[in-house]
């Protein structure tokens, strides 16, 4: 972290933002977004007569949105797109040529009547929020519950994992 910059996340019903500020005026901060989507943050120190590359994103192949489609994954070591277990490959000739932008669909459909159950998924990036239920009030627990009851709900996550988690993410739809 820069001493030169002040870093806020707002959270709210309103919105979910990250801003920062210059607090050094003789430091700059220049936030470009390319015409390939790569968004890119540079930094000016007028003493130092220097321009740096501050942040980047995407950072690598497996940061490019949807490269693996719907209910895939990209494994950071290899860049290669794998689905979840319980899932295969919509388009086997596409992913066999390492094109997994189709994604990948269930092996047997949810029964929604009890007898579906949850996967756990570490070291995983959560999916795209676009379809996502918040409830801050309520734990993992009852948050699994209340998505085993909604034969849309395709997947649960803690809202805020620090001090063991709290609150409760709920998607709906496809995994992205």
């Amino acid at each position: 972290e820069l001493d030169y910059m002040v870093y806020n996340f707002t959270e709210n019903k309103e919105e979910v933002a990250y801003t920062f500020l210059m607090t050094n005026h003789s430091a700059y901060s220049r936030l470009t977004v390319a015409p390939s989507g790569i968004l890119q943050q540079f930094t000016w120190i007028s003493k130092e007569q220097d321009r740096n590359l501050f942040w980047i994103s995407p950072n690598g192949q497996c940061d490019v949105y949807r490269l693996c489609g719907p209910y895939g994954y990209c494994d950071i070591v290899t860049s290669l797109c794998n689905c979840i277990r319980g899932f295969k490959p919509r388009n086997l000739k596409a992913w066999e040529l390492r094109d997994g932008v189709s994604g990948c669909v269930r092996n047997t459909p949810l029964s929604c009547k009890g007898g579906d159950r949850f996967l756990h998924l570490k070291n995983m990036k959560l999916p795209d929020t676009t379809s996502v239920i918040v409830d801050r009030r309520i734990g993992v627990g009852e948050c699994k519950r209340r998505c085993l009851s909604n034969c849309n709900c395709t997947a649960v996550a803690n809202a805020d994992i620090r001090n063991g988690g709290f609150g409760c993410l709920m998607w709906i739809g496809e995994l992205l």
